[in-house]
């Protein structure tokens, strides 16, 4: 019967093979009389008969889209890179592909070493891998970062070339239209945008539209500008163009943030390393200790070793993040989450869910709702309200449910220790030779054999415990001394052994960690609003250069100057959005209220000039210092942001060096020291006690 089938399926698959072979004759034959033939010779000039590297990346971006996984962070490159590249699809998807796939081949090998090095530790392999999949976001917006930063420094030779094709021209939108076209920079797109804004229907709406998209401040003032120059027109200030004038004040701030840029990065290169490093050595130097030193292997091995591991786990974390927040604070890149629909949006429209936040998140008006919320503004954070609350109570279960885990999984470890330790009193000189390991692993399963006697009775005495290691045949003949001894061992390790069960205080610092985690997103906007803080001297000088750039135009009046701080406002959006809003029902009064929110003497100075400008005198003559002392402002500013760099850079080392530090100190130099003299002085007293 089985003769039969084999022989009815080779028969089937030759027919098959005969009709697909006369199947590809016919359709030849036709393909020849057809179209077909002609399309092929014409492709015959275009196509490349080498390896292509642009069809690659974009194949790879059609691969990596159907992906679950990385489909999720390939959507998250392409936000951003379509903001950069502006409609254009084949630059956006190779870009999308490059990055994602830079991000893949560093990540993959160190996914594998993280494998092989702990994988005899399924806890600590666990938590590797979760904080190096975090690791991902890191070097993706890394690599968007770095193409922010080659479109600001292509700006300079951009506006060097507006400046003079405007002498040529003498009308802005023809000077960007001109220089757009010329060059094949990354920022000609945008002077393309600029100029289809300039000549559209209605360029303020499109302007607008504009500042939500637009991939940095600078290019937000030059497409206003611009536009402010077509509507009103040039004048001459001192002989000079005030449009031109104008274009070097921004291509000046631009020189200053590309100077700040790559210092804070040559500052923070390697802390993000260092910061890690210690996640990735814990296993080998563990591995080397013990080798060197075998007395330490019950306590790397044990219960006091994995705490002390996870302590510098979580360190880690968090000097991770706080080194990143550090670093990336004050940046001047676009944020595309709030375009996003995050997983917290899909929670909360849950009702049972949107029920619990609710209970957690403070009534809408009372002084706890106040704070958050002006916490959340201070540190420009995208989280709405609920988000929050979903991420605080979201760690809070997570690191309750961790915590219980691991408490468990401390309790598993030492009683699995003691039941595979060799049982023999370590050498402090050196490892156990193999006949001795061999002795002391027999010790250990004679001992194994009692203890899984009285495993979970503590009420065992050491009389039944004699018994049983009298009924041995291992202790048949062996002395009364060794019988105690062995009872004695036996003994301690029943009483370790009978004692590792989950324990009412260790339920209650799961709770106190779990409060903890619940704080920690606060915390974290805390320490955001901080490091913001260092940057307001910056901000106000970045306010002076764009009242020096409106007020010398013509028909510019205090509103405006309002509406444009508020544009580029970071950490003074708040109080100014409200004057703004307040402005039409007293001008002077939304001033002197915003005067009364700030605290900061030199926004307080611009808000008095401002006020001013309402009633008194020209906006000229308010400002007038700003034109007059340029140059000390531009030093100033130098000055300022080689001060802000020192201060986070020490900020930086103190929390990029910690983890490293505790590792050395806590996890290697500590237990050797102690251990050591612990065992030293164990040596003493049994030599002491045998003379």
């Amino acid at each position: 019967m089985n003769n039969n089938i084999i022989f009815y399926m080779m028969g089937g698959s030759a027919a098959l093979f005969v009709i697909i072979v006369i199947a590809y004759f016919i359709l030849s034959k036709k393909m020849q009389k057809s179209e077909y033939k002609r399309i092929q010779q014409l492709q015959q000039g275009t196509k490349k008969n080498k390896f292509s590297n642009e069809v690659l990346l974009q194949k790879l971006y059609l691969t990596y889209i159907k992906i679950p996984f990385i489909k999720r962070y390939a959507l998250k490159i392409r936000r951003r890179l379509e903001i950069i590249n502006i409609d254009d699809e084949y630059n956006t998807r190779k870009g999308t592909a490059k990055i994602l796939t830079k991000a893949l081949v560093i990540i993959v090998p160190i996914f594998i070493v993280t494998i092989m090095i702990t994988s005899s530790n399924f806890l600590l392999m666990a938590i590797l891998l979760i904080f190096e999949i975090f690791m991902v976001d890191t070097l993706i917006d890394g690599s968007v970062d770095k193409i922010d930063n080659k479109i600001l420094k292509e700006q300079i030779d951009f506006f060097s070339e507006i400046r003079h094709a405007y002498h040529e021209f003498n009308m802005v939108e023809e000077a960007i239209y001109q220089v757009s076209q010329d060059d094949e920079m990354s920022v000609s797109r945008q002077g393309e945008k600029i100029y289809e804004i300039l000549i559209s229907n209605d360029p303020e709406t499109e302007l607008e539209k504009y500042y939500d998209i637009a991939p940095n401040s600078f290019l937000k003032e030059f497409a206003g500008i611009s536009y402010l120059t077509k509507e009103f027109g040039d004048r001459k200030v001192n002989g000079a163009s005030l449009y031109l004038k104008n274009v070097n004040n921004i291509t000046q701030e631009m020189q200053l943030e590309i100077l700040k840029r790559d210092k804070l990065n040559y500052v923070f290169q390697s802390l993000s390393v260092i910061s890690i490093a210690p996640v990735l050595l814990l296993e080998p130097l563990k591995n080397w200790a013990i080798g060197n030193f075998s007395f330490t292997a019950s306590w790397y091995n044990g219960k006091a070793g994995m705490i002390v591991q996870i302590l510098i786990l979580i360190l880690t974390f968090a000097s991770y993040v706080l080194v990143r927040k550090l670093k990336d604070n004050g940046s001047t890149g676009i944020n595309v989450k709030n375009t996003e629909n995050p997983w917290q949006q899909k929670l909360y429209k849950k009702k049972m869910i949107k029920k619990i936040v609710d209970l957690f998140i403070p009534k809408v008006g009372s002084k706890e709702y106040r704070k958050v919320q002006q916490y959340l503004k201070d540190a420009a954070s995208h989280l709405k309200m609920e988000w929050l609350y979903i991420n605080r109570i979201a760690m809070a279960i997570i690191t309750c449910i961790a915590s219980i885990i691991i408490f468990s999984q401390l309790h598993v470890i030492a009683v699995n220790y003691i039941y595979t330790e060799p049982t023999t009193d370590y050498d402090i000189f050196g490892n156990l030779s193999a006949k001795d390991e061999k002795k002391a692993m027999e010790i250990t399963e004679q001992d194994n054999i009692v203890l899984d006697q009285f495993r979970g009775k503590p009420n065992t005495t050491t009389i039944q415990i004699k018994m049983a290691v009298q009924r041995l045949k291992y202790y048949k003949e062996a002395e009364e001394a060794d019988i105690n001894k062995a009872v004695e061992r036996i003994e301690g390790k029943l009483a370790i052994i009978n004692s590792e069960y989950m324990q009412w205080f260790e339920l209650l610092l799961a709770l106190v960690f779990a409060v903890i985690a619940y704080m920690a997103p606060i915390w974290l906007l805390i320490f955001q609003v901080k490091m913001r803080q260092l940057e307001m001297e910056d901000e106000i000088m970045q306010f002076q250069t764009i009242i020096l750039m409106l007020m010398r135009i013509e028909r510019v009046n205090v509103e405006i100057i309002l509406e444009w701080l508020e544009r580029y406002s970071n950490i003074f959006k708040a109080p100014i959005t409200k004057c703004v809003n307040n402005y039409e029902a007293g001008a002077w009064e939304a001033l002197e209220a915003m005067k009364e929110e700030v605290s900061f003497i030199q926004f307080i100075r611009i808000i008095e000039s401002l006020q001013a400008a309402v009633e008194k005198i020209p906006i000229t003559d308010a400002f007038d210092e700003l034109d007059s002392e340029r140059e000390y402002y531009q030093e100033k500013r130098k000055e300022s942001n080689e001060r802000l760099i020192k201060r986070k850079g020490m900020i930086g080392k103190a929390i990029g060096f910690a983890p490293m530090v505790c590792m050395f100190v806590g996890y290697l130099i500590v237990p050797l020291v102690f251990i050591g003299l612990t065992s030293m002085s164990s040596s003493f007293s049994s030599l002491t006690a045998t003379k």
